[in-house]
């Protein structure tokens, strides 16, 4: 049952149903940080959720002003996930999670492999995508078998291999990402997900992955450095995600950030456009000459197709490159991770 604003769903004989305030409070609430002008995505919407569940009934608030919107699909995903996580909790609550993760077997050496398979090749290390879709592409792979696609990845030589686990937006999931795992791939494994809980990190870790992604846009230093910290003490390393030189500046400051990876994505998130000269753009700042001076491992992400644009990226500067859609779509993936 939905009911509009000013509406009063009837009392039920001899059942009383009061709302939780501080739950309430918390989806109402909007975090300062995209105020403050740290992040560019707002984790929730600024004037509250427009739909607040009450038991089996749920309430829409109306008239809110359009700025109560997503401003694009990264923050319609981000405000999706806050939800999510939410759901997640109530079926495997926190304490289980983290006793989960810490049980589970050792994580592999992410970093290690990809400096690893670029002094072998000497190209950059690839970190390959296991991803059946995508807001922008729609369905990218019909015939979607996750195994296979990271076991062809692994024998075309990939260095990594990244598991989308957003089931909303992808149609991934944590479960594709525990099955690779369990299959025997040799291969260490980045957890593709819209971190925003400390609660994703454990599950990661859970369901076998080797290194986490985090998304500079969505986190402010204080819940980098949090999650970082929370990362390495389950032994993986993180993909920190920026757009600009603004956010790399801003990463750099993070202690310990040369302990794990950093990564360009060459999308707009304005426009969802992708241009590899944002890249080049970016390490040819003065930030960009830190990474390099520093010996961070730089990630080239988003509209990677042939060689051509691996040996672009690879003169900007970059020592790995995370590649999906190009190779995904073929009907083998082993020819075109080595095509690459």
């Amino acid at each position: 049952m939905l009911l509009t604003q000013g509406q009063v769903r009837p009392a039920s004989a001899g059942v009383r149903r009061t709302a939780k305030p501080a739950r309430i409070a918390l989806r109402l609430a909007c975090s300062s940080n995209a105020a403050m002008g740290e992040v560019t995505i707002r984790r929730r919407p600024p004037h509250g959720v427009e739909i607040q569940p009450c038991g089996p009934h749920a309430f829409r608030v109306g008239g809110l002003p359009d700025e109560n919107k997503p401003q694009n699909i990264l923050e319609e995903i981000v405000w999706w996930k806050a939800r999510e996580v939410e759901v997640m909790r109530e079926k495997q609550p926190l304490a289980l999670m983290k006793a989960l993760a810490e049980k589970a077997a050792p994580a592999r050496d992410f970093r290690g492999a990809i400096r690893a398979k670029a002094e072998q090749t000497g190209r950059p290390g690839l970190i390959a995508e296991v991803k059946k879709a995508s807001p922008s592409k729609g369905v990218i792979q019909p015939d979607f078998d996750p195994v296979r696609i990271a076991q062809a990845y692994e024998r075309g030589g990939a260095a990594c291999l990244s598991v989308l686990t957003d089931e909303k937006f992808f149609q991934g999931s944590f479960e594709n990402l525990a099955r690779i795992r369990a299959a025997g791939v040799s291969c260490p494994l980045l957890c593709k997900e819209f971190i925003v809980e400390a609660y994703q990190v454990y599950k990661a870790r859970a369901s076998g992955a080797d290194a986490i992604l985090l998304i500079a846009a969505v986190l402010p230093n204080s819940d980098l450095s949090y999650f970082l910290k929370a990362a390495s003490n389950l032994g993986m390393v993180c993909l920190i995600e920026v757009h600009t030189e603004v956010e790399l500046a801003r990463v750099l400051q993070l202690p310990g950030v040369e302990g794990h990876l950093l990564g360009i994505n060459n999308r707009d998130l304005g426009t969802f456009k992708v241009d590899l000269h944002t890249t080049k753009r970016i390490m040819d700042s003065e930030w960009g000459q830190q990474v390099k001076e520093r010996g961070i491992i730089m990630v080239g992400e988003s509209g990677i197709f042939t060689p051509a644009d691996v040996a672009f990226v690879q003169g900007a500067g970059c020592g790995a490159i995370l590649v999906g859609e190009s190779i995904v779509k073929q009907g083998d993936p082993e020819a075109g991770v080595k095509a690459l």
